[in-house]
């Protein structure tokens, strides 16, 4: 375990106390609003020297972590499978292309990254409850993770979440608060934090900074995993879709303690999926503050619905030399059907999100020629199957009659 003494900015590096892990940095707020890091006691790449944990998973990096194993609240996450898409990396003219299967995770989803850290450091610290504002992946991985520690969780939810992660959040037995708007949930939950001492999983407040900086910690597992299967080399770029950055800036994050204890001798270029262009225009602009940008059009993206990104997925983005490309939902679901139906990997829209960027990052020459490209596939179609429904064909109908029926199949062009 890595002993936490505090939470620093992520921007202007002032430090905060323990109870920090709920607030964006006071210093920044009015400039530019930054989440905080963990800080720790000695610098994680001291213990990343030397092989960590036994066996597989997220705790396997258990030494490196806030939390200590002892106290690890674990479904067997983590240790998911670094697949080679070698039809899509045709299909994008990158070189090699390599899809981080997170929909392997017990929900379903890389949140479970976030949660198993989160929900087990809540529970080392005595709180109460669990509670998360989310409409997705989010609210599933911490209903889960909630019920494995015994700790009841309050997820609040609002319009526009989708019926399967709803019908998962209440299986596990998460009480499902609706909220007419999702601005609406965040004075709710800062009330429970504040008045009943429950422990918050994602933001309450605005502009959003990003999820609790205990939980952004699991997401280094990603780089340090990714490292791993490629036998210790560097992925040229990592493309993941963002919201708000969590997974952004935790795998950036994990890269850096992997240089720091010599494992690697170069860091690679993160590169964001995004929907409505906020931290492209960032980019462009140099600008700390994230733009609120116009919802254009309603994503088939349901995960990354942002239309204002945070100053760590920025950060991340800056710090690597990468850069963000905006994906429409054409896009999206092509390389939705493409992915599934050429490599077996349904993913849900907002994953696809990642190749359609992969595409489009390779057109314009962001991703060069010969480079090893890692995709983060962030979590499974069945969360969002009426996305994919909505434009498929009809189910063929077919007499019993077996010639009968394969003449039908031979019309519909189905037969070799």
């Amino acid at each position: 375990m890595a002993t936490v003494v505090g939470f620093d900015c992520l921007r202007c590096g002032a430090r905060y106390g323990l109870d920090a892990y709920a607030q964006d940095c006071p210093r920044c707020h009015a400039e530019a609003p930054s989440n905080l890091v963990v800080a720790y006691a000695e610098d994680p790449a001291a213990a990343l020297r030397r092989p960590t944990g036994n066996g597989g998973g997220l705790w396997r990096y258990g030494d490196v972590l806030p939390v200590a194993p002892a106290d690890a609240v674990s479904l067997a996450e983590g240790s998911t499978p670094l697949v080679a898409l070698e039809r899509i990396a045709a299909a994008t003219g990158v070189a090699t292309l390599l899809g981080k299967d997170e929909t392997r995770n017990p929900t379903g989803s890389f949140k479970d990254r976030l949660a198993a850290i989160a929900v087990a450091y809540a529970r080392s610290i005595g709180a109460p409850a669990i509670v998360s504002s989310s409409t997705g992946n989010a609210g599933a991985a911490v209903a889960a993770y909630a019920a494995r520690a015994g700790l009841p969780a309050i997820v609040f939810t609002a319009e526009g979440a989708v019926g399967p992660l709803l019908t998962q959040m209440k299986a596990y037995g998460a009480k499902v608060v609706a909220v007419p708007t999702k601005a609406g949930r965040w004075p709710l939950m800062r009330y429970g934090v504040e008045r009943f001492g429950f422990f918050p999983t994602s933001p309450f407040f605005a502009p959003v900074v990003g999820s609790n900086p205990v939980g952004i910690e699991g997401y280094k597992t990603l780089a340090y995993e990714v490292v791993e299967q490629l036998d210790w080399q560097v992925p040229d770029v990592c493309v993941l879709p963002v919201c708000y950055g969590d997974a952004l800036i935790g795998m950036w994050r994990g890269f850096l303690d992997l240089k720091a204890a010599g494992w690697i001798d170069r860091l690679p270029r993160m590169m964001a999926a995004e929907i409505y262009g906020s931290l492209g225009a960032a980019l462009a602009s140099g600008s700390d503050a994230l733009p609120d940008m116009p919802q254009t059009h309603a994503t088939v993206a349901k995960s990354t619905t942002a239309t204002q990104s945070t100053y760590q997925a920025l950060h991340a983005l800056r710090a690597s030399g990468g850069t963000a490309v905006s994906v429409g939902n054409d896009d999206i679901m092509d390389w939705q059907a493409r992915l599934a139906s050429a490599e077996g990997l349904y993913v849900e829209p907002a994953a696809a999100g990642s190749i359609a960027a992969v595409a489009a990052l390779r057109r314009a020459g962001a991703i060069g020629d010969g480079e090893r490209v890692v995709a983060l596939l962030t979590a499974g179609g069945l969360k969002d199957p009426d996305a994919t429904a909505a434009r498929q064909g009809e189910v063929i109908p077919v007499p019993l009659e077996p010639e009968a029926a394969f003449a039908k199949l031979a019309e519909a062009g189905v037969l070799p």
